[in-house]
């Protein structure tokens, strides 16, 4: 996938283990296999993202399988449309999902994650694939790039993720449904409030193939509960009184419910 320069827009050019753009602004490939298109005006802080904390949490609880059912609903959707070619993640995290998916339709793949840490494991384990530190609110790679993109679990950027798909290219998004890991709340939260979410957004730019509906049980025990823990954005907000709860929690059986939205770029 051609990529560009973060700075003046103009296509890089690889050299070796660098690359290089015809403004002569020079990014160099990480030991790891990545490359770093994030630039200090882009951050909203030193570190942004994921921390190594959070990235490795994620990485040992889905590795363990517990979240197999959201990728193979990816999967099977890829298959049925006959999606092949060009994968986009947009916040990829670790790479565990869209390495995989990758490998199932043997596609070609390129991850981006605001997140240093992120993208440096996932360039370690998954070799073969593009790995970058960016933005996803200027997603650095030419227009009409992407036969997929898949956004999970994080931000939607809809004229963005219309820019870099091809016409006719799909979107699949995944999102958290009200009932998602009521479990895991119910014990760091005194209160639960339940507000009205609309998880089959309209999003200008596309159309909505189909909506599938991921719903699911799995048990956790010991360090996999702080995994699960780690891993949701419930690690900003729990109090002094949940974190205890959360501490002398030894066995958790939770249900994931989320969304799998399959959008095409019109």
């Amino acid at each position: 996938m051609n990529l560009l320069c973060p700075i003046c827009g103009f296509q890089l050019n690889q050299r070796e283990r660098q690359f290089v753009c015809p403004q002569n602004h020079s990014f160099d490939m990480a030991r790891q296999g990545y490359v770093n298109l994030l630039t200090v005006q882009q951050k909203h802080s030193l570190n942004p993202g994921d921390t190594r904390e959070q990235v490795l949490s994620r990485r040992e609880f889905l590795e363990a399988g517990y979240y197999a059912p959201i990728l193979d609903a990816l999967t099977a959707e890829a298959k049925r449309l006959g999606i092949s070619g060009q994968i986009l993640d947009v916040g990829c995290g670790e790479g565990y999902y869209s390495a995989r998916l990758a490998d199932a339709l043997g596609a070609e793949l390129t991850g981006l994650d605001i997140s240093k840490e992120a993208v440096r494991w996932a360039a370690a384990k998954y070799k073969g694939k593009q790995w970058l530190c960016a933005t996803a609110a200027h997603i650095p790679v030419a227009d009409g790039s992407a036969d997929l993109l898949t956004s999970l679990f994080a931000l939607t950027l809809p004229e963005e993720f219309h820019r870099v798909l091809k016409p006719g290219g799909c979107y699949f998004q995944v999102l958290a449904a009200e009932d998602h890991l009521l479990g895991l709340k119910g014990i760091i939260y005194d209160r639960l409030h339940f507000k009205e979410k609309n998880t089959v957004p309209e999003l200008p730019g596309f159309e909505l193939v189909r909506s599938v509906p991921i719903r699911f049980a799995f048990t956790v025990e010991g360090q996999q509960v702080r995994n699960l823990f780690a891993m949701t954005p419930h690690v900003f907000r729990i109090g002094k009184e949940g974190a205890e709860r959360l501490r002398k929690t030894e066995v958790l059986t939770d249900t994931a419910s989320c969304v799998l939205n399959v959008f095409r770029r019109t």
